[in-house]
């Protein structure tokens, strides 16, 4: 596709007039928070914002994350083993050590790891099997969020106080797997309390595979007359053995190879606790002010199979912050909302070997400490054009230092110092390279602008232009390899425009968004592991989302994006002056084509079942385009019956017609095609007590 023809329908859709539709049911007072902190209608939003409310949490009753969030247009959490994922969000399938900072993974609007410390599979921090609901920002965050917003934010939404709730649920499933989850909450006036539990066991469907897993939430809740204070206190921990690719072209197609697990050594520990308690006081002027100071622990070892001599890896985190947020309403329409936000952390990194080969040598590769600050300031502009329009101005300045601190001998070297012989080239040098102590710092800037109009009641319609950012990684900076001793590394940064609508008609629910999006300075790796820089991408499509009540029994959701994700330059591996000719290519691990379909049946009021439709179109798995992965289609079956006031039953089948598929393909020069196999036809079956 030509670059004039994908800006002429860029432009088309941008253009396309739009007809008010009037009906009798609106859905426009959905209530979100993600985008700005405070509590807003959706038509009152220029962004592309999504919903996954408590009620369909409870219909999907998720084993991966990736089972929910599948019903949202243009998101892709790819599923590896175990817990473990991989994150797309308008976006391939970002691998490499600081691909997880192009999105912010939060729990009530607080980022559940710091600024420039992130971790591909911190979704599994989070209790999203007892959340009031899951809020999913697409593109670019606003001026609430500063670094790692670069493509999107995935933002959990806790359970409030309720009086006098219990709940217990027990579930069972194929693989031996079993979760318990229990709730318990009340309230006496002024204060409310919430306790979430769960605690699951998955045996494994690979040989030598499975987890255990245990999350909490504690939330207190405090209202006065100008003041409401919400605590929550959030503890999660992972014990996993896990199962890693499986190697071959199509292995995935060969039965007799479903429950191959090449690496049966491998595990994954990780714990984590997070504090966060938003303070929020109505002023005698209509404005109000917000502050959430919070407090963040993490630590994980695990093995990385995915490497060569499956190195051990032990990394940890102590942070601290404070978000703030000051808003208020002025004369002649203007709104405005400022705020402050500061973080400090602490941070470790090991990583070592028991034996060692070739470049890759035996004992200790890295050992280094971090400590960094972050401080930024935000302020927007909300004017009222007219009675139905309203015009959005907003910026943020933030500020980010890494202070390094190296443990070990600095250098291109083994542990003791001696140097790493290639036994495939001669060439001398270790793959793992140690940098000197330093001190970097990173300045940057976001800024938003979005015109909303309000067409009526049931039709709303905007444009939004984002400017995005995220410094690298400290794992980018300090985690250096094949000799570079200095990470000479700019921000990446993104430019984006979209224009969507959102309505309603009679029982009809439906949005629909058009975006293109100019990502500048990227930070990748190559097939071979080999860091590239100065990157160029573009990213465009449509994403869409239907809801229709088809009768009293019946109804139907369809959700999905066709976009095109591709490089957009020719880049040059680090250490040659040879360049590869990537502009044109698609990014790989990036579908054009993502869609999910549910058609819903409800005979009575207690009796729901759902059959879901997920199709994922082909994509490369490789820069080079050479090599691909084709896609698939799984369908799943849901059943829940109310038997009375206190008790139901669900019923899942996962897989339905048994298909042969991939969570994951990739390929390496390593290796070649290789893959996380997809389970077979699967059952669950789960009864809810409440008392």
């Amino acid at each position: 596709m030509s670059v004039t023809y994908r800006s002429s329908l860029f432009l088309l859709l941008l253009i396309l007039p739009v007809s008010p539709l009037y009906g009798t049911t609106s859905v426009m007072e959905t209530t979100v928070v993600t985008a700005t902190r405070t509590e807003q209608s959706l038509a009152d939003s220029a962004a592309s914002l999504s919903l996954i409310s408590e009620q369909e949490l409870e219909q999907i009753s998720a084993i991966h994350i990736s089972e929910a969030l599948a019903r949202v247009p243009g998101v892709w959490i790819s599923r590896g083993n175990g817990q473990e994922h991989l994150t797309a969000i308008r976006s391939p399938v970002l691998t490499g050590a600081g691909s997880c900072g192009a999105f912010t993974v939060a729990e009530d609007g607080v980022p559940v790891r710091a600024t420039g410390f992130c971790n591909v599979n911190q979704l599994f921090d989070i209790n999203t099997e007892q959340a009031q609901r899951i809020e999913v920002l697409r593109g670019p965050g606003t001026v609430s969020h500063g670094s790692d917003a670069l493509h999107g934010v995935i933002n959990v939404i806790s359970q409030p106080s309720a009086a006098d709730q219990q709940q217990l649920n027990l579930e069972a499933g194929s693989n031996d797997y079993y979760r318990l989850k229990f709730s318990q909450s009340d309230n006496d006036g002024q204060h409310g309390y919430r306790i979430n539990l769960n605690g699951a066991h998955d045996g494994g469907y690979k040989d030598d595979s499975g987890f255990d897993q245990q999350k909490m939430t504690a939330r207190h809740d405090y209202t006065a007359d100008n003041l409401a204070i919400n605590t929550l206190l959030s503890v999660s921990n992972l014990n996993q053995e896990t199962a890693g690719y499986v190697e071959g072209e199509e292995a995935y197609k060969e039965s007799d190879r479903r429950r191959e697990n090449p690496n049966p050594e491998a595990y994954r520990d990780s714990q984590s606790v997070r504090l966060q308690s938003r303070i929020e006081k109505s002023l005698n002027n209509g404005g109000s002010f917000i502050i959430t100071p919070y407090a963040r622990y993490t630590d994980m070892e695990f093995l990385m199979h995915f490497l060569p001599g499956t190195p051990l890896e032990d990394n940890g985190q102590k942070s601290a912050g404070v978000q703030s947020s000051y808003q208020r309403q002025t004369s002649n329409g203007l709104s405005l909302r400022q705020g402050f936000d500061a973080e400090f952390t602490d941070a470790y990194l090991k990583q070592s070997q028991e034996g060692g080969f070739s470049s890759f040598p035996a004992g200790k590769q890295y050992d280094y400490e971090v400590e960094a600050m972050m401080l930024a300031a935000f302020i927007n502009a909300d004017y009222s054009l007219t009675s139905n329009t309203v015009a959005s101005l907003g910026g943020r300045y933030e500020f980010l230092e890494y202070d390094y601190d190296n443990q070990m001998i600095a250098g291109n070297t083994a542990e003791d110092g001696s140097v790493c012989i290639n036994s495939r080239s001669g060439a001398e040098g270790c793959r793992y390279t140690r940098p000197e102590d330093s001190k970097d710092d990173f300045d940057n800037i976001s800024a938003n602008a979005s015109i909303n109009h309000q067409f009526s009641e049931q039709l709303n319609s905007y444009i939004r232009f984002a400017h995005g950012f995220r410094a690298p990684q400290a794992t980018e900076m300090y985690r250096l390899q094949n000799g570079q001793m200095e990470a000479d590394l700019d921000s990446e940064e993104i430019n984006s425009i979209e224009w969507g609508l959102r309505g309603s008609h009679d029982t009809v629910q439906y949005s629909l968004t058009s975006f293109y999006m100019k990502k500048t300075n990227v930070i990748f790796q190559s097939s071979d592991r080999l860091n590239i820089d100065d990157g160029q991408t573009e990213h465009m499509g449509v994403e869409y989302d239907l809801s229709w009540q088809l009768g009293q029994q019946w109804d139907i959701r369809a959700s999905g994006t066709f976009a095109r994700h591709e490089y957009t330059s020719d880049v040059s591996l680090f250490g040659s002056d040879d360049a590869i000719n990537l502009d044109g290519n698609d990014v790989d691990t990036a579908p054009r084509r993502m869609s999910t379909v549910q058609l819903g049946w409800q005979p009575t009021d207690t009796t729901r079942a759902e059959l879901e439709w997920v199709s994922m179109g082909k994509y490369y798995t490789d820069i080079d385009n050479l090599h691909s992965y084709e896609g698939h289609d799984l369908y799943h079956l849901r059943l829940r019956q109310q038997l009375n006031s206190n008790i139901s039953v669900g019923i899942r089948v996962n897989n339905l017609t048994d298909e042969d598929y991939a969570e994951r393909a990739d390929f390496s020069s390593f290796s070649g095609d290789r893959y996380f196999i997809g389970e077979p036809r699967s059952y669950y079956a789960d009864i809810a007590i409440q008392f």
